[in-house]
C-alpha cells in the first residue's frame, strides 16, 4: 500500500475506532455504581492509561506489522507461552465485550421505540444465581444474525456491493475499501466523513445535557437521606474505580497503530495520531460524562442506557431519548459487527476453533458481570504489551544477559502489586492514616527506584529505526503500574473468574497446545518470526500489510 496517510488521517481514524459502544455501555454504572459526578475524572484517568499503552503497542505495529496484534508481538518476543495466555485473555474479551454490548444494546433499541426492556424483553428466572438470572433472547437473535451475516460475507469474497455498504456500516477504511478498488487515501477521506458525522451525533449529545441540565446536580443526589452529596461521593477510591469501570471505552486505539506501513513520515505522524485521537476522545467521553451528570442525579442514573434514558419523562423531551438511542443503537450495532468480524479474524491468526459461547453468555450474564471481565482481561493484555517493549528494548537473545530486565519486571509489577494491596485493603478494611501513608510511599518509593536503578545501570540492547516508546522505560513501567493498579480495584468474584479462566487456558496449552505447534512446526506451518532485530519482520518498500 502506499504511504499517504498522514496525521489528520490518523487521528480520525483513531476516533472511528474508539468513539463507539463503550461509552454507552460503561458510563451509566461507572458513575452510579462507583464514581459520582468524578466520573469525568475517571475518564480522564482512563484515558491517560490507555495513551500510555497505545505508545507500547504503537512500538511493535510500526516495526513489527505482523497480523495477530498483541498475541504476534508476545509470540516474537517473550515466547509461545506467555502469547498463548494474551491470546486466551483477548478471546475472553472479545466474547464478553460482544456479549455486554448485545445486552446493552437492547436497552437503547428499547428506549429508541418506546419500550420497557426489562420488563418487555427480559426473562427474569428466580431459580438462577443474581447475575445470571435475567435472560436477553433478543442479545442471542441479534449475535446471531450478525454471526449469519460475517458468514455470508466470508463466503462471498466477490460481492462487491456487500463489501460496500459493511464498509459504509462499521467505520473501518483500509482494508476493505482496498478490496474494492479504493485507495487507502480515498477510503481514509471516507474515514473522516463517517467519524465526523459519529462526532456531531456526540456533539448533539453534550450540547442538550448542558442545555437542559442543572449544575446542582454536580453535588445533590436525588435521596440525600441514602446517599452522600458532593462532586465525588465516593472519594479518590472511587474515582479510580470508575476509571477501571470506563476503561473498555477507549479499546479501539489499536486501530492507527495498524496502519503504521501506510503512513508518509511513521516517526512524526503514529505518535501524533495515537496521542491526537487519545486526547480527542477524552475531551469527548469527559464533556459526555459531565452532560449526564448535569441531566440526572448520580443516584437516579440508569446503568444500561444513561443516555437515553436522562430524557425520559421530560415534557416535550422525549423525542431526545428516542434519537439518543436510535443513535447509540446504530453506533453500538456497528461496533458490534466491528468486533464480531476482528473475533473472527483473530482465531484464525492463533489457529484455534471457532467458540460459540457469546450468544449464550450474553443470553445469562448481567452487564455488570460482564464488563468487568472485559476489564481485566484488556488490562492484562496491555499489562502484558508494555512487560514486552521494555524486554525486547533491553534484551537481545544471544547477546545480552537478559536476568536484569527480567528480575526488574518482577520486582516492578511487584512493587505495584503490593501498593495495589495496601491501597485496597486500607481502604476497606480500616487502619491508621500513618500505616497507610507509610505501606503505600514505601511500595511507591521501591517501583520508583527499581525503574531509575534500570534505566542507569542496564542499557538498552536495540534502537527502534523508525519511531519508539520515548522516555524509555519511565512510560511503560507507568502503564505496567497503572495497569496492575486497576486490575486490583475490580471485584473478587471478577479474580475468581479470571483465575478459572486463566488455569483451564494453561491447561488446554499443556494438554493440546504444546503438541499443536511442535506438529505444526515439523509440517512447516508454523513460522518463528525473527526477534533479534527491530526490522528484521518489516516487509521490504512497496509490501502490503498482512
Amino acid at each position: 500500500m502506499a504511504a499517504t496517510l498522514r496525521w489528520t488521517d490518523l487521528v480520525c481514524l483513531g476516533i472511528g475506532g474508539m468513539l463507539g459502544a463503550g461509552v454507552f455501555v460503561s458510563t451509566g454504572r461507572a458513575a452510579r455504581d462507583f464514581a459520582g459526578p468524578a466520573v469525568v475524572l475517571s475518564y480522564a484517568i482512563a484515558g491517560l492509561c490507555a495513551l500510555l499503552s497505545a505508545f507500547c503497542y504503537t512500538e511493535f505495529a510500526v516495526d513489527l506489522p505482523l497480523a495477530g496484534g498483541a498475541f504476534s508481538y508476545l509470540r516474537v518476543t517473550l515466547g509461545e507461552f506467555a502469547a498463548f495466555l494474551t491470546g486466551a485473555n483477548l478471546l475472553m474479551e472479545y466474547v464478553f465485550s460482544n456479549a455486554a454490548v448485545a445486552r446493552s444494546l437492547t436497552a437503547y433499541l428499547g428506549a429508541a421505540i418506546g419500550v420497557e426492556t426489562e420488563v418487555k424483553w427480559r426473562i427474569t428466572v428466580s431459580a438462577l444465581p443474581h447475575g445470571f438470572n435475567k435472560l436477553d433472547p433478543l442479545a442471542v437473535f441479534l449475535i446471531l444474525g450478525l454471526t449469519l451475516c460475517i458468514c455470508y460475507r466470508f463466503k462471498n469474497k466477490n460481492a462487491t456491493l456487500l463489501l460496500l455498504a459493511e464498509k459504509l456500516l462499521i467505520n473501518k477504511s483500509a482494508q476493505l475499501m482496498t478490496l474494492i478498488g479504493f485507495s487507502t487515501k480515498n477510503s481514509s477521506k471516507l474515514n473522516m466523513a463517517l467519524t465526523a458525522a459519529h462526532v456531531v451525533f456526540v456533539l448533539f449529545i453534550i450540547v442538550m445535557g448542558f442545555w437542559r441540565g442543572d449544575r446542582k446536580n454536580f453535588t445533590r443526589p436525588a435521596r440525600p437521606g441514602e446517599h452522600a452529596g458532593g462532586f465525588s461521593p465516593y472519594g479518590i477510591g472511587g474515582v479510580f474505580d470508575g476509571a477501571a469501570a470506563v476503561y473498555l471505552s477507549y479499546i479501539g486505539y489499536d486501530a492507527v497503530s495498524t496502519m503504521a506501513e501506510e503512513v508518509s513520515n511513521p516517526a512524526r505522524d503514529i505518535p501524533m495520531g495515537v496521542s491526537g485521537s487519545v486526547a480527542v476522545v477524552t475531551v469527548l467521553y469527559c464533556l459526555m460524562a459531565a452532560s449526564m451528570a448535569m441531566l440526572v442525579p448520580y443516584d437516579a442514573i440508569e446503568v444500561e442506557s444513561p443516555f437515553s434514558a436522562a430524557f425520559k419523562g421530560s415534557n416535550g423531551w422525549g423525542w431526545v431519548s428516542r434519537l439518543i438511542g436510535a443513535g447509540a443503537s446504530f453506533g453500538i450495532l456497528t461496533s458490534l459487527l466491528v468486533s464480531m468480524m476482528g473475533q473472527a479474524r483473530y482465531l484464525c491468526v492463533i489457529r484455534a476453533g471457532p467458540c460459540g459461547l457469546t450468544a449464550f453468555i450474553a443470553l445469562f450474564t448481567d452487564l455488570n458481570v460482564l464488563l468487568n471481565l472485559v476489564t481485566i482481561g484488556t488490562l492484562f493484555v496491555f499489562y502484558m504489551v508494555a512487560n514486552a517493549v521494555i524486554y525486547r528494548r533491553y534484551v537481545s537473545l544471544g547477546s545480552t544477559n537478559p536476568w536484569p530486565t527480567v528480575g526488574f519486571l518482577v520486582l516492578f509489577s511487584l512493587s505495584a502489586a503490593t501498593f495495589t494491596f495496601s491501597w485496597r485493603i486500607l481502604r476497606f478494611g480500616g487502619g491508621g492514616g500513618v500505616a497507610k501513608v507509610l505501606l503505600l510511599s514505601g511500595s511507591a518509593a521501591t517501583a520508583a527506584a527499581a525503574v531509575c536503578a534500570f534505566a542507569s545501570w542496564v542499557p538498552q540492547a536495540r534502537k527502534p529505526e523508525l519511531w519508539g516508546v520515548p522516555l524509555m522505560p519511565f512510560v511503560p513501567a507507568i502503564s505496567i503500574f497503572l495497569n496492575v493498579f486497576l486490575i486490583g480495584l475490580l471485584d473478587w468474584p471478577s479474580y475468581v473468574r479470571f483465575g478459572a479462566f486463566t488455569a483451564l487456558a494453561v491447561v488446554f496449552y499443556l494438554l493440546y497446545g504444546v503438541h499443536a505447534s511442535f506438529d505444526a512446526e515439523e509440517c512447516g506451518e508454523l513460522t518463528a518470526e525473527p526477534s533479534n532485530s527491530f526490522s528484521a519482520a518489516r516487509p521490504s518498500a512497496g509490501g502490503g500489510q498482512q
